[in-house]
């Protein structure tokens, strides 16, 4: 995409037809002009694909789809639903928190940076991976979607075994095509103060998806955060 941009080598392979497309191409340039006229772009470039680095794809235990980056200053760094360290727990992952604790009994870290999840093999992908301060869903459209459409489908089709969190109807969605033979797809409303009492509390997806992956022989995620960030 740029200078200061990398790609984990599994994800370069997978996805290289997608860099040569012309969609690419002028998603490129629109950053490059939104850059150049002075706007402030979540996240920095290097971390663009943060969660693709730290999750290989042949690591890729669990995926939790996000929609947009954060649009406040400091915020994003790559992961969907995850901030920076510092940075006050936003409202959805503090349900998602709340939840945790109800299913496995895990108290609430004080931060919400996720990285320890990540370099276990949860794929934190959001579905546009860059934004324009202060401005939400500011580069929906521009051809973002398309590629991690093409993320998903790498994980669907390389992966065995592989569970899809989707959280409200905008993932569920996005991920319609997953392969239901080959993968644990869970379904419930978005964590959102407006949605989770509609049936994200209570749905225990992160038990159940630790009970599958030992079922098929794959050690379950750690999802107790270390008290201070792993940066």
């Amino acid at each position: 995409m740029q200078e200061g941009v990398k790609l984990e080598e599994s994800w370069k392979q997978a996805l290289a037809p997608e860099f040569g497309n012309p969609y690419m191409n002028e998603l490129r340039r629109f950053l490059l002009n939104e850059k150049e006229a002075g706007k402030r772009i979540f996240p920095k470039g290097s971390e663009y694909f943060r969660a693709l680095d730290l999750t290989p794809l042949d690591e890729v235990k669990v995926v939790i789809l996000g929609q947009d980056p954060y649009h406040g200053f400091g915020q994003a760094h790559g992961l969907c639903f995850s901030v920076q360290p510092g940075v006050r727990i936003p409202p959805s992952l503090v349900n998602i928190y709340k939840e945790l604790q109800t299913d496995l009994g895990i108290q609430p870290t004080k931060h919400g940076f996720l990285e320890h999840w990540a370099r276990q093999g949860v794929l934190l992908l959001n579905s546009v991976l860059t934004v324009e301060e202060a401005r939400a869903a500011s580069h929906q459209g521009r051809g973002w979607e398309r590629f991690t459409d093409a993320v998903i489908r790498a994980v669907n089709e390389r992966c065995d075994g592989v569970v899809f969190m989707l959280w409200g109807s905008y993932a569920q969605k996005k991920a319609a095509f997953v392969d239901k033979e080959r993968h644990l797809v869970l379904k419930a409303p978005h964590p959102s103060p407006l949605s989770a009492h509609n049936g994200f509390f209570g749905c225990r997806h992160f038990s159940r998806a630790n009970a599958f992956l030992q079922s098929r022989g794959k050690s379950p995620i750690d999802w107790q955060l270390p008290e201070r960030p792993e940066v």
